[in-house]
């Protein structure tokens, strides 16, 4: 296949079917589908609501008539990457988190990643953000792969600390 013809654009409200479906093959790729609570609606209200939590953006491919690359029938969403700003104390600036970076298997390789990554980037220095970070599962090789080749440190000493569910409500109970 030829190198495909793609836009990246910002989400926006009426994309939220778009983005749960790209959530939902994410969580496949990722073993993780008993995870998810996310709904349409839920994804409006979070992300275009009244107090939006977080930002996205889809990454569109060039489609024809039987949905492959190259035609001019219409742009196909194969991508995601949803993001939010966090801070860092140190540098008493602003970071860019993302959250998470999908790319549909049958469209990788053709740098539709590597450009939601430099998107972001950009994004991170015109926001005057002093850090740009992300989590990666250890088991998924090929993406920290990728992620390294892209400049990243994939930081050995840092740990992920969650809590949710009941210990949340309890914790915050307390």
């Amino acid at each position: 296949m030829s190198k495909p013809t793609f836009a990246l654009r910002p989400a926006t409200a009426a994309d939220s079917d778009t983005l749960f479906n790209l959530i939902l093959a994410l969580a496949e790729y990722e073993k993780l589908t008993h995870l998810v609570e996310a709904t349409p609606q839920k994804i409006e209200a979070a992300l275009f609501g009244a107090t939006p939590h977080a930002e996205a953006v889809l990454v569109e491919v060039d489609t024809d008539v039987d949905g492959k690359a190259g035609g001019e029938a219409g742009r196909k969403a194969v991508g995601f990457a949803l993001f939010f700003h966090n801070f860092s104390t140190f540098l008493a600036k602003p970071g860019l988190y993302l959250e998470d970076l999908y790319v549909d298997p049958a469209w990788r390789g053709h740098g539709l990643g590597k450009a939601l990554l430099k998107h972001l980037a950009a994004l991170a220095v015109e926001r005057g953000c002093g850090r740009f970070e992300w989590s990666v599962l250890d088991w998924n090789q090929p993406s920290i792969d990728f992620y390294r080749a892209m400049g990243a440190d994939v930081l050995p000493d840092w740990r992920i600390c969650r809590v949710t569910g009941a210990a949340l409500d309890q914790l915050g109970a307390e």
